[in-house]
């Protein structure tokens, strides 16, 4: 376990997945706990892939390959490339395992940072091999509500009117359900929660904030490197996951050629590309 703290947080982040499993601040408990009775998640990182893939599979190159929903990363080994008091870098490297399910050579690295009550997530993806890597890289944070989520707004930083993505199983079905008319607050009810999450993929907004509306307490996520977000709980718990997503689960009926994907990103042979968002409290 790797810990971060400065005078306001205190961040501790396991090497398996490189998965945040407790955000204090102040002292005070601001992430789920991770409860394995309700849900032992806490702050999955998605990658190769965001969502699930149309049977759990995609083309390439004229091979085929079977990847888990969210991918692989979440449950593997990552290393600690740096650490200081207040910044750390985990890396996960390809390897054997990685290469069966992704015909790709890679380094991802996660790198968390703190300064006063922010933290900042960077998702920076290497391509190591000669071709043209296709991916997506998401969070799925999951905020405390200890109050239940029905006492919570999100607070959008643009006046919005969104509709939800219906899913059937792990893909869109093509339909959606409005959900917010012109306005910057959506009241959290668990009825939305009934078929999985939220899903919205013309969002203006790249600010969103988590609100008690009785106590006023806070968390605002910026994920402008971001192009859709999710809203996600298993209704009644006592936690909302904010997630800023760069790719998007896919239509029922769509291709299995992986660079065909709605959302997915082309990093060259040799280049970067980097997400970032942050949290701030």
């Amino acid at each position: 376990m790797v810990n971060l703290k400065n005078n306001i947080l205190s961040v501790d982040i396991d090497t398996l997945g490189a998965e945040i499993k407790r955000i204090t601040v102040n002292g005070e408990d601001r992430l789920w706990s991770g409860d394995p009775a309700i849900w032992h998640g806490t702050a999955p990182v998605l990658f190769p892939m965001c969502g699930g893939l149309r049977d759990d599979k995609f083309t390439h190159g004229g091979k085929e390959y079977h990847l888990a929903k969210h991918g692989f990363a979440k449950k593997m080994n990552f290393e600690v490339e740096s650490k200081t008091e207040t910044a750390a870098v985990l890396l996960l490297k390809s390897n054997e395992e990685t290469l069966k399910q992704f015909p790709w050579e890679f380094e991802f690295r996660v790198k968390f940072a703190l300064d006063s009550g922010k933290i900042t997530v960077i998702y920076d993806v290497k391509n190591l091999s000669d071709d043209t890597m296709y991916m997506s890289v998401g969070a799925h944070e999951a905020y405390a509500c200890p109050e239940g989520i029905e006492q919570y707004d999100v607070i959008f930083e643009r006046e919005e009117t969104l509709n939800a993505w219906n899913l059937n199983g792990d893909l869109l079905d093509g339909t959606v359900t409005p959900v917010l008319k012109e306005s910057r607050v959506l009241p959290l009810y668990e009825k939305y929660f009934a078929v999985d999450a939220l899903i919205f993929k013309d969002i203006r907004s790249n600010l969103v904030t988590l609100r008690n509306r009785v106590t006023g307490k806070s968390v605002s996520l910026d994920f402008t490197d971001f192009d859709y977000f999710l809203l996600w709980q298993k209704p009644g718990a006592p936690y909302i996951c904010l997630e800023p997503w760069s790719g998007v689960t896919p239509l029922e009926n769509s291709s299995y050629e992986l660079k065909e994907k709605d959302g997915i990103t082309a990093v060259e042979p040799g280049k970067n590309c980097a997400f970032t968002h942050k949290i701030y409290f």
